[in-house]
């Protein structure tokens, strides 16, 4: 197997012997694990031409070694670190250090991880696709294209805006589909829609700005944003509470207020057309900036998905975040915002100095699929299948979960909000997972880090078979 060259430091002004310089080289190696048991060490010649110095005086350092039963040698294949080495490495920490020499600042409020799944566990975990459905061969093509076409220069410095044929896409993609007229100059793409909330975070708001969330949300989001303070607001049968924002609003100035309209994270209820012109109409007025994170809007099923407060926004208030992870694939790290042009200025020239740039050529690569209409069409067969598991999925919780769970289903999203009256669900989701079954309680979501009586069931990287499996552990969990 190929590495690579294995560098030493000699003094030769040193009174230490050069093959005692290597020994000591070679064992301060092994004891910070930066050469670790059974590793192959370079031969001697190699070695030495690297260090330029005698071969004998390697062979002397490998003999030192040898003897003390540091290394071994095998015949015809070379020398290598022993298996068991004759003491603990001591003295140093082997390789990088296990804790900091210095104090860490304190954790934020927020839970930002769980525990990883256990292997062959099925994860309902909202907001996943199937990525087993990807058209990852038209995207390997359309890759290699674009990684190999010298006229683009796609391996070099580009703008930090991203590139320009992905964001001329994006711009039709939200004409046609969204209602959102906007050019490409006012686009802004970037490594997924975190990274733009964490710019928004990082450039448009100071420690002294209070920001609003809604009080059941997106927790990466909140910990994006929460430069200054957090408020939470209300979250009903009809999204976010705007006349409690606006009492809010009276009460202390607001910089920005974050909000999921199209399908509520994690509640999937859909904010209302008379809550979304009076939210739109109090930032204006208040010059409220609206973070608007429309993260599935490709996925619904009956009729178009409510347009964006985004087409509706004539005074510039809107901070329209997208994403193509849910259409595509969230490792391809693919969100964009949309904003007015100085904004969008602003924002690439702080991206210079924290990323400088997305992928190129994934970018460009995928701007080709949707110019070609691949993207599209994949949209479209996702949301067919989606919408089948979804109709699997409520069918087996009414079969087998009906006395312990109430549904009531929207017309878009890739998880199911479910009421659990009476249910111990923190419990419950302990048991589902002993029996190889995860999924998220609303404590997850709260502001306030309460638990109460919800669930949320993703199923849309869950095949047919596989959420019957789940169903029925999840029936036998039951607390």
């Amino acid at each position: 197997m190929a590495s690579w060259a294995f560098g030493l430091t000699l003094n030769e002004a040193s009174q230490t012997p050069l093959f005692l310089q290597i020994t000591e080289a070679l064992l301060d190696a092994i004891r910070r694990g930066r050469l670790a048991p059974d590793e192959r060490l370079p031969g001697s010649r190699t070695l030495a031409a690297t260090l330029g110095v005698h071969r004998n005086t390697v062979v002397a350092a490998y003999d030192e070694l040898l003897a003390q039963g540091w290394l071994r040698t095998s015949p015809a294949r070379g020398t290598f670190v022993a298996r068991d080495l004759p003491a603990k490495p001591g003295g140093r920490a082997a390789g990088v250090a296990a804790r900091p020499g210095f104090e860490l600042p304190p954790k934020p409020d927020f839970p930002l991880a769980e525990e990883p799944p256990k292997k062959g566990a099925i994860v309902l975990a909202g907001g996943a696709p199937d990525l087993a459905q990807v058209p990852t061969a038209a995207l390997a093509r359309a890759y290699r294209r674009a990684l190999c076409d010298p006229r683009l220069r796609l391996l070099d410095y580009g703008d930090p805006r991203g590139d320009a044929a992905l964001r001329t896409q994006i711009a039709k993609l939200l004409q046609s589909e969204r209602g959102i007229v906007a050019r490409p100059e006012q686009i802004l793409v970037l490594r997924g829609s975190q990274m733009a909330l964490r710019l928004i975070g990082d450039v448009l708001l100071s420690p002294d700005d209070t920001v609003a969330v809604e009080s059941f949300g997106y927790v990466p989001a909140w910990v994006a944003l929460g430069r200054g303070a957090l408020r939470p607001v209300p979250v009903d049968a009809e999204g976010l509470d705007v006349e409690a924002l606006e009492a809010l609003v009276e009460r202390e100035p607001i910089r920005a207020v974050y909000v999921t309209p199209h399908h509520q994270y994690p509640t999937m209820v859909v904010l209302s057309a008379a809550r979304r012109l009076a939210l739109l109409e109090l930032a204006k007025v208040h010059r409220i900036a609206i973070i608007e994170d429309d993260y599935d809007n490709e996925v619904h099923y009956r009729g178009r998905p409510v347009l964006p407060l985004a087409s509706a926004d004539r005074a510039g208030v809107v901070l329209y975040v997208g994403t193509l992870s849910k259409v595509l694939a969230p490792g391809l790290r693919l969100g964009y915002l949309v904003a007015p042009e100085p904004v969008i200025t602003r924002l690439a020239e702080h991206r210079r100095y924290v990323d400088r740039q997305g992928d190129l050529v994934v970018e460009h690569a995928v701007a080709e699929l949707m110019e070609d209409g691949e993207v599209q069409r994949h949209a479209r067969r996702m949301r067919r299948m989606y919408e089948e598991r979804r109709e699997v999925l409520l069918d087996l919780l009414d079969r087998h979960l009906g006395g312990a769970l109430e549904v009531a289903p929207h017309d878009g999203g890739m998880a199911l909000w479910a009421h659990a009256p009476g249910i111990d669900v923190e419990q419950w989701s302990a048991n589902a997972r002993d029996r190889g079954v995860w999924f998220t309680t609303a404590k997850r979501y709260a502001f306030d880090h309460r638990a109460r009586p919800f669930v949320r069931l993703g199923f849309a990287g869950v095949g047919a078979r596989e959420l019957g499996r789940a169903v029925r552990r999840m029936t036998e969990a039951l607390p």
